[in-house]
């Protein structure tokens, strides 16, 4: 069984899925993922999930390409060493920030933000 909490900040949205993201859950993920697409800055926090197969993957996937297709930015946080070296493996940390925890997930979109202005200003 798997929850999906999705909490609304003045800066950010957090999806927090809760439980095993595979072929059976993942429908309910995506869905989520979805309705998310249009969040300005999008932190998905992964530190309930114990599994992910290809499946949980690549619906994260597609839901960081919703977004960002929506001008958004996103980080995944994930402090637990398998799933961490899941997404090292497979190059999902080359394409949005992978970190331990919500603090330093928002620190990097805030690093994202910074980078956007600099490209801005030149």
């Amino acid at each position: 069984m798997l929850e999906i909490e999705v909490t609304e900040e003045p800066t950010h949205t957090l999806c927090r899925p809760v439980g095993e993201l595979d072929a059976y859950t993942v429908g309910q993920f995506r869905e989520a993922l979805t309705g998310l697409a249009t969040a300005r800055r999008l932190v998905i926090d992964l530190s309930a999930v114990p599994f992910m197969d290809s499946a949980g993957l690549g619906a994260l996937i597609g839901g960081i390409r919703r977004t960002r297709e929506n001008n958004g930015d996103v980080s995944v946080a994930c402090g637990r060493p398998t799933l961490t070296r899941l997404l090292h493996t497979t190059g999902f940390d080359r394409i949005v920030p992978v970190v331990d925890d919500v603090a330093a997930a928002l620190a990097a979109l805030a690093d994202v933000d910074t980078d956007t202005d600099a490209d801005i200003e030149d």
